[in-house]
């Protein structure tokens, strides 16, 4: 039993050390739900404006638990939609004294805009901007909602 587990965690080491992904096949350690918590703390943090790769979790959750789908779709989308209303909510409370980069865009479009969370780069800042804007909370919640849910969409059905 030792062996076979020391045997199967040698080939993920090789894989990952000849810079491929485990396969599907290749019994991983870890539970569903562990899993799950990684995928939500990294899509949490990937929203906000520290750097991550919380696709690319998605996306070997979804090779490790297929069964996973919708579950690991909608801990992705909650974690990132979440971590974005941080970005807002830091838009909220920054002084009104002059005027953010990016403003017109989001005063032109209104909370429609925020379906472009997603996007690298560009997603923070239209966040911070609808909060400093005192754009509605609950529309600009469930326009980012949206498009991150679009995004992780996407990755989740190349991944399976």
């Amino acid at each position: 039993m030792r062996g076979a587990g020391l045997r199967q965690a040698g080939s993920v080491i090789k894989r990952i050390a000849l810079f491929k992904l485990p396969q599907a096949d290749d019994k991983f350690p870890l539970d569903a739900s562990i899993t799950l918590g990684t995928l939500f703390a990294s899509s949490f943090l990937a929203a906000t404006l520290l750097p991550g790769g919380s696709e690319a979790v998605l996306f070997a959750v979804l090779k490790f638990h297929p069964e996973q789908f919708w579950a690991a779709l909608g801990v992705a989308t909650l974690g990132n939609t979440l971590g974005g209303m941080s970005s807002y909510l830091l838009g909220r409370l920054i002084p009104q004294t002059k005027p953010l980069k990016g403003l017109a865009t989001v005063q032109r479009w209104g909370s429609p805009v925020l379906l472009l969370s997603w996007v690298p780069l560009l997603g923070d800042p239209l966040c911070v901007a609808a909060g400093w804007l005192r754009l509605n909370p609950w529309w600009s919640t469930l326009f980012i909602a949206i498009g991150k849910f679009g995004r992780y969409w996407v990755i989740a059905a190349l991944a399976t």
